[in-house]
Formats: structure tokens, C-alpha cells, sequence
């Protein structure tokens, strides 16, 4: 098992980091790597001068910010919550619920959520005109002051689920006679939660907390994409991914392209080793 492990990994992960090369040259797919002319930082001084740069940088921090800040203590609420619920038909119900839109995908899910804001017949229109907070019928998906929103939201509801079952299986391996020591000092059930669950699954926290700050760059691809189609949105929903692809992918710009993937591989680097230098204080890091 270790050798097509390791053949898989130097295919699929390693060889491909060739491909790097293209940002310092001029890449032409006819000519391939060889015959390309080296160019040296011409495309990332190219990036770093686009009229689009800071706009960019701005949704993609902003975005992946949102999402660490909501979206990871999410999950975690979920787990805590669904650990007090001792009725077990009840509680695989809402586990079930809550796991199946990680498994739906995003074209799906970007339907869903337009269908459900439509200005035609869009069910969250409906019943805010119900409720007579407002007269006519919005299209939040063509006003940018929604679009962060409903973005976050949206992917909070996708992966609160399925990003709960690791908190759940740590939660279940705390030792159950902290509870009990716990009850016999008359801790209620609230503060057994917060000085001996949260505790015992720090370690766990921590490390998904720096994962995802390592992560903090991938603002996200196929739900900007799909859910900030609308032209109107891109000056808040292009990040560096969608850049990417509108610009480098799309344009046949492919050494601008790798340049600016290569510019956020590398801060993404940066910033994992921060939080993991950060983190390695409590004892709990990566490495």
C-alpha cells in the first residue's frame, strides 16, 4: 500500500509543481517549457500593478475572514449542542438533516438559493411581503451590500454539518467520569460544557484552526462563481481564485495565471507557518 501511496502523491502532487515554472515565463502552449522565454517577475509586477489588485485582495480577505470567523465555530456549536440531546432518534434526525448539503453540489445549492430570492415567486420575497417589511419584491443576488451575506450563509448552512462529526467523535472520547466529577461538585450541565468538553477538544479546535487560517486565502471558487455571476457583484465577489480563472484561465493567460496562484500558495504558507508558531505555545501544533 505504501508504494502506489507514494506513486500517487509524485504523480498527482509533486511532477505537477513543474508547472510553476510558467509564472517566470512567457509560456506559450505551442513552444512548451523549453522554448518559452524567461521573463523573471514580470507577471507578478504585473498583478501587484493591476487595477484590480486591491479589490481582489479585499474580497478574498474579507471573504475567507467571514467565513473563519462564522464558519468555524459553527460546527462546533452544533457538536456541543447535539452532545446534551440524549434523545437518540432526534438526534441521528438532526445529524441526518444537517449532513446532507455537504453532499449536495454547489451548481445545485446556487439553484436552490436563486430560486429561494427570486423576484418571481422567490419564497423568502413571499414571506417577507407576509410579514410587511417590504412593499416589493428584491433581487438580492443584484445588490452587492447582500452578496457577502448570503454567500457566507449559504456555505455555513452547506458544511455546519459534516464539518460537526469531528468535534462529535472528539467529544465522544472524553473520559465520561470528568462528567460524573463534574455532577458530584454540582456543575450543571453548562458549566460541565465549558470546563470539561470545551477543554477536553481544544486540541482538536486548535489544529482545525490552523488548517483553516492556512487555508485563509481560498475565499472559495465554485460558490463565488456560481452565486456572483451577476456582473454587478464582481467588485465584491472576485477573489484570487475567480481572478484566476476570468483572467488568467479564461484569457489564455496561463504564466499570469500560475504567477498569481503561486503569489497566494506562497502567503498561504506564511500564514500556516504563523499560526502553527502561534499555536505550538499551547502546546498544540501541527508540528
Amino acid at each position: 500500500m505504501v508504494v502506489p501511496a507514494l506513486l500517487f502523491i509524485l504523480v498527482f502532487s509533486y511532477i505537477p509543481m513543474y508547472g510553476v515554472l510558467m509564472a517566470f515565463q512567457d509560456y506559450n502552449i505551442f513552444t512548451g517549457f523549453m522554448a518559452s522565454p524567461w521573463v523573471g517577475f514580470k507577471h507578478f509586477e504585473m498583478f501587484f500593478h493591476a487595477p484590480e489588485f486591491w479589490s481582489v485582495i479585499r474580497n478574498t480577505v474579507v471573504i475567507s475572514l467571514l467565513k473563519l470567523f462564522i464558519g468555524f465555530p459553527a460546527p462546533i456549536l452544533l457538536a456541543l449542542m447535539l452532545n446534551e440531546v440524549h434523545n437518540r432518534v432526534f438526534k441521528r434526525t438532526i445529524q441526518t438533516i444537517s449532513y446532507l448539503p455537504h453532499f449536495i453540489s454547489w451548481v445545485i445549492v446556487s439553484g436552490f438559493v436563486t430560486s429561494l430570492l427570486s423576484t418571481d415567486n422567490g419564497s423568502f420575497n413571499i414571506l417577507l411581503q407576509q410579514l410587511n417589511l417590504i412593499d416589493e419584491p428584491i433581487n438580492f443576488l443584484s445588490i452587492p451590500e447582500y452578496f457577502w451575506t448570503i454567500l457566507v450563509t449559504t456555505g455555513v448552512w452547506k458544511e455546519i454539518g459534516f464539518s460537526s462529526i469531528v468535534y462529535l467523535a472528539a467529544i465522544a472520547g472524553v473520559d465520561p467520569q470528568l462528567y460524573e466529577a463534574g455532577a458530584m461538585d454540582g456543575a450543571s450541565r453548562l458549566r460541565q460544557m465549558f470546563s470539561i468538553t470545551l477543554p477536553s477538544i481544544l486540541p482538536v479546535i486548535i489544529i482545525f484552526l490552523i488548517l483553516n487560517i492556512g487555508n485563509l486565502l481560498n475565499a472559495g471558487f465554485e460558490d463565488i462563481l456560481l452565486l456572483g455571476a451577476n456582473p454587478v457583484l464582481r467588485d465584491v465577489a472576485d477573489v484570487i481564485d475567480t481572478y484566476v480563472y476570468r483572467v488568467g484561465i479564461q484569457n489564455n493567460r496561463y504564466s499570469y495565471a500560475t504567477a498569481v496562484g503561486l503569489f497566494k500558495g506562497v502567503l498561504s504558507v506564511a500564514l500556516l507557518a504563523a499560526a502553527n508558531y502561534a499555536a505550538r505555545r499551547s502546546g498544540n501544533s501541527l508540528w
